[in-house]
């Protein structure tokens, strides 16, 4: 009965955030940004995480690079979606990425700055007065997005100066650093020992950020099959945690990208579409449970359109959802169980406050009631049941009218 007692343990991040990122739906994808906002809204992400361009706002030097309105900035289509977030009371999560060439000595966007960097970040939060939750750069333990792969280089050029003008801009403004990839690339470093080199560089950071991609499809949110390889993915959470303390102390862990690619349509890299929805809830309840991880970010809304890219989407390339659609609205994971008592974790997004919830039970080719409640203010709710191993379960909101795909508890 302890694993049961222990679902509703204190120490659960029960104020995390769960939410969203993908920039080219976002920004182009079909219909207005109005709907594309609506279509958010509706799946229950009210957390989206955008990244602005620095080499395309700015591509030429400002004259005044602190004041927003200078001529050489253009905030386009990254101005028009964030306004539009702020008026519908969305929180965005902004990375601040990519290096003009006058910054760089005419190099590519993935090239370090030598100046100028934190300037940009202080334009972009005076620009944005009401984004609060920053991260500098991306992925800069990987030569795609950052060169040198260097922590040193990246805690000089990039994160010191966006903490210290961002922070300048609005004592509100909470920067992540890191933002790093989960594995060691061959022209890159592990997260770990990028961590280790950020904290010899003395990093200035309110939160540390990771994109805890599973290593293949194999790996669970919950199980790998690579132990003490200095990888950084959701299965091995607890020791994350573990090392942001270590380095920076009781700092938050933001996850900032995050998700199974599926099969169809990568059948090398992906996995099925039922296993994508199952993992959706077994990757929120693992960030609920775990203290101090307070960020939790969906990647993608849609599958990139080349197999060679990223189809980790909520929906195909077509428009249509998979069942992961359903799972990220209504998210439902067996949490522990006691002989035939089962405690099931669940959450219903889309809402403010405490929300109406319904459990059913697989009765032949209906469902029946198991238990009914009202989810806390967050959304989240706990619960144990009598339900014999084998048996479906799902998680019904009445307010939305449908159902999370079906779970199979063990």
């Amino acid at each position: 009965m302890l694993a049961l007692a222990a679902v509703s343990s204190a120490s659960a991040s029960t104020n995390a955030k769960f939410g969203l990122q993908d920039d080219a739906w976002l920004l182009y994808g079909p219909g207005t940004l109005d709907q594309r906002l609506t279509t958010l809204q509706g799946i229950g992400v009210n957390l989206v995480r955008i990244t602005v361009r620095w080499d395309q706002v700015a591509s030429s030097k400002p004259t005044t690079p602190r004041d927003p309105a200078d001529g050489a900035y253009d905030w386009g289509l990254f101005g028009d979606a964030l306004d539009a977030m702020h008026a519908r009371g969305m929180t965005a999560l902004v990375t601040l990425y990519g290096a003009p060439r006058w910054s760089n000595g005419g190099l590519g966007p993935n090239h370090f700055p030598t100046s100028g960097f934190g300037d940009f970040a202080y334009a972009a939060s005076k620009r944005f007065p009401w984004v609060r939750m920053w991260t500098m750069w991306n992925e800069p333990n990987t030569a795609v997005f950052s060169t040198p792969v260097s922590p040193s280089t990246y805690v000089r050029s990039v994160l010191n100066p966006g903490y210290v003008l961002l922070h300048a801009a609005s004592r509100k403004n909470l920067v992540a650093g890191g933002v790093t990839s989960p594995r060691k690339t061959p022209t890159g470093m592990s997260p770990l020992a990028f961590m280790q080199g950020m904290h010899a560089a003395h990093a200035k950071l309110d939160a540390y950020a990771q994109n805890p991609y599973p290593l293949s499809p194999s790996e669970t949110p919950e199980k790998t099959s690579c132990t003490s390889c200095s990888y950084f993915t959701m299965a091995t959470l607890p020791e994350i945690r573990r090392d942001v303390t270590r380095y920076f102390g009781s700092k938050p862990l933001w996850l900032t990208e995050y998700g199974y690619q599926t099969s169809p349509p990568d059948p090398l890299l992906g996995v099925s579409w039922a296993r994508q929805a199952q993992y959706v809830g077994e990757a929120g309840l693992r960030v609920w449970r775990m203290r101090g991880v307070t960020v939790l970010i969906q990647f993608l809304f849609r599958d990139e359109p080349a197999v060679g890219g990223w189809q980790s989407g909520l929906e195909t390339t077509g428009g249509v959802a998979k069942p992961s659609l359903h799972a990220f609205s209504l998210p439902l994971a067996e949490a522990a169980r006691s002989g035939s008592r089962v405690a099931l974790w669940g959450m219903v997004r889309p809402g403010r406050g405490a929300r109406s919830y319904v459990l059913q039970q697989k009765a032949g080719a209906a469902w029946r009631t198991l238990a009914a409640g009202r989810t806390a203010a967050s959304g989240a709710f706990s619960r144990t049941v009598t339900v014999a191993a084998g048996r479906q379960v799902r998680l019904f909101a009445p307010a939305l009218g449908y159902a999370s795909p079906a779970l199979t508890v063990s």
